[in-house]
């Protein structure tokens, strides 16, 4: 376990894992003003935890600041913050529970496939169709501050956006799935 720590957590002060963190720090102020009607408000936080999390990414590619914190962190973070937001959005009703339960269970094989992989020395990285669901998430729930708007009009664009994106984190899953079934066995081989 100490290895694990000293890997994953040590030379961690770089800008992208700055941005990582700030991410992470967002989401209880998101909570708070979302919690107290601040919607709008509530909103421009999860916009700006979101650009963090272009952000971050960018600047550690052209800066060549990649990390293995950074590789585990962040996409945990935007976990924490798209699941965080749906659960906001499901106890106000905006959200249907089912789309929640789908992403919440997938993101709980995520989390325990990545610690068992974690144990394997792996370290399981994001890919495009996962980046692609996670913007399609974000766009879902920017639109949901606009729920009202949508349902007058007789278009709920935000829930067909949600029920698109967890199509897209479904097929992400077995994505990530199939790439760790494949690194464990090349690995295993290798040995």
């Amino acid at each position: 376990m100490r290895k694990l720590f000293e890997k994953y957590f040590t030379d961690i002060w770089n800008v992208p894992n700055v941005l990582t963190m700030l991410r992470l720090a967002l989401i209880p102020v998101f909570v708070a003003l979302f919690a107290t009607g601040h919607d709008k408000l509530a909103l421009l936080t999860f916009l700006a935890a979101s650009f963090t999390d272009f952000l971050d990414g960018y600047l550690a590619r052209k800066n060549n600041q990649i990390t293995a914190f950074g590789k585990l962190m962040d996409p945990l973070a935007d976990k924490v913050m798209v699941c965080t937001a749906l659960l906001c959005q499901g106890i106000k009703g905006v959200f249907p529970w089912a789309a929640i339960a789908i992403v919440m269970g997938k993101e709980l094989l995520m989390v325990l496939g990545g610690v068992f992989m974690l144990r394997n020395d792996v370290v399981v990285y994001s890919n495009m169709l996962g980046k692609l669901a996670q913007c399609c998430f974000i766009l879902a729930l920017t639109l949901s501050f606009f729920h009202a708007e949508f349902v007058a009009w007789g278009h709920p664009l935000d829930r067909i956006v949600l029920w698109l994106s967890v199509v897209m984190t479904i097929c992400a899953l077995i994505d990530y799935a199939v790439g760790a079934f494949k690194t464990l066995q090349a690995k295993r081989a290798g040995q």
